[in-house]
């Protein structure tokens, strides 16, 4: 495949294989961007910018629902990539594409509801006379910086929100997952986007990363990644927009009076989507005493049916790690927590990039498995006595995107809801639930600002204030 840049497709002789983490076989190759380049996408998109502003809220409305569209129309092709570059199974691939369609559906209905509101300027004096609003108008050049486990609707949520509020985007997509975004590109393109208005860039984020992420001509960067690349960034961006996601250690409070088995099956779900690679994954399960072992033999034997290969195959419950080097790093968390007095009740073992579904107790909080995001297909269970105690467990760690609570009671739920710190609760869900539509953020390391399109598109908005003096009313 190729890049877009300058309102063209376009190669290089360097190339970037792009590879099935299942078998390690080339799909395609894309281009490998240059310092050259990124200076052409930066040029491009600030004349981008003047066509994206002009644009009326028709329009690009218009470009939206007919790219919704494209890609409902060819939604196999768009699954088959998504699960050949990744990790997901081909079944959780589909879902991922028609998460997408709906993505840019609600964009295109967004862009038609970014708001503003008179202001009573007379409130105060020395405001007589004057009558006045704001209204929001677009931030310019956005930088839309991709991960890996949602390589096709984590694109939508930067483009469509972007595009839906009349900026110009620069796509920086994951280096070994850029195809379903090149795709999603290509079908905006045909869908009339302006071709300046996108610049689609591939290549590796050391080379193109920094110098788009420091360069003045950028207003916002959207960023969804690891913690330690959201710290490099905040620190060479200089003064423009940010907002990140950069990930958790979704905790879930399993209560007494709870449904197990509909607990254990969104857990086991939760834990193990996408091979664990999953920022909202169940990561940490807090289960009442009660009902611990209970919960746990369930678990466990739930766990213990999951399907593992081949991506393409229906059947398949689970996937390969993105690389096996991904795999080797969660493999010796595993280990390491073994050694240091967790149990394995589940799983624990490696093939190349496929790591069994793991399950844990006993797991010290010292160890990495515990206290840092696994990315991977594991999870610990850990019995507690108290809500309190389970809460004051979940908020421990420096991380705030999901959290879940399993209960019949609501008073139980309430209380949850508010003291748990974090950027969501789910309710009798695990932490991977999400609408598309919702605000979607965390607090502490993990991350800044919302994504979810409303909320995205006051990102990627500015407010104008505009105030008339009229001295004759």
């Amino acid at each position: 495949m190729k890049m877009l840049l300058d309102g063209k497709w376009v190669d290089r002789e360097e190339k970037i294989e792009v590879s099935d983490p299942f078998d390690g076989s080339v799909i395609d190759t894309v281009p490998c961007a240059s310092d050259q380049d990124v200076e052409t996408a930066l040029e491009a998109s600030v004349r981008g910018f003047e066509i994206a502003r002009k644009m009326s809220v028709f329009d690009r409305a218009q470009v939206l629902f007919k790219t919704a569209a494209i890609v409902s129309e060819n939604l196999e092709d768009f699954s088959v990539i998504i699960a050949r570059e990744g990790s997901k199974t081909i079944r959780e691939a589909r879902k991922e594409a028609s998460r997408c369609v709906n993505t840019l559906m609600v964009s295109a209905e967004e862009s038609k509801r970014i708001l503003g509101e008179t202001i009573p300027f007379d409130s105060f004096p020395g405001g007589e006379n004057r009558r006045g609003y704001y209204y929001r108008f677009p931030i310019g050049v956005v930088l839309a910086i991709t991960p890996f486990n949602d390589p096709l609707n984590l694109v939508a949520h930067k483009l469509g929100p972007a595009i839906a509020a009349g900026n110009s985007v620069i796509l920086k997509p994951a280096t070994v997952t850029p195809l379903s975004a090149l795709m999603l590109a290509d079908a905006l393109l045909k869908a009339g986007l302006p071709p300046l208005v996108l610049q689609a860039i591939t290549g590796y984020g050391s080379v193109i990363g920094d110098p788009l992420v420091r360069d003045e001509r950028v207003r916002m960067i959207s960023f969804t990644g690891g913690i330690e690349a959201g710290k490099r960034i905040s620190q060479q961006a200089g003064i423009k927009k940010i907002g990140m996601e950069l990930g958790s250690d979704s905790p879930v409070i399993v209560w007494e009076d709870t449904d197990l088995d509909w607990a254990v099956e969104s857990c086991v779900s939760g834990a193990f989507w996408a091979a664990g690679q999953n920022c909202i994954g169940v990561q940490r399960l807090y289960i009442h005493k009660k009902v611990y072992q209970d919960f746990r033999d369930k678990f466990v034997e739930r766990t213990l049916k999951y399907k593992i290969g081949d991506k393409l195959n229906d059947e398949t419950d689970m996937g390969p790690m993105i690389t096996e080097d991904e795999a080797k790093r969660v493999e010796s968390w595993i280990k390491d927590a073994e050694e240091k007095g967790a149990k394995v009740l589940a799983g624990g073992n490696r093939q190349n990039a496929l790591v069994e579904p793991t399950v844990l107790e006993d797991v010290p909080e010292d160890v990495a498995i515990h206290c840092e995001e696994v990315f991977g297909p594991t999870v610990n269970l850990y019995p507690v006595e108290s809500l309190d105690e389970a809460i004051q467990k979940a908020n421990a760690l420096p991380f705030g995107l999901h959290a879940a609570i399993f209960t019949r009671n609501v008073d139980i739920a309430f209380k949850a809801a508010y003291e748990l710190d974090c950027g969501g609760v789910m309710i009798n869900d695990s932490t991977d639930y999400r609408l598309d539509s919702m605000p979607f953020g965390g607090v502490k390391y993990s991350g800044l600002g919302r994504e979810g399109i409303k909320f995205a598109l006051q990102e990627m908005t500015e407010p104008k204030v505009i105030c008339f003096y009229l001295p004759e009313i």
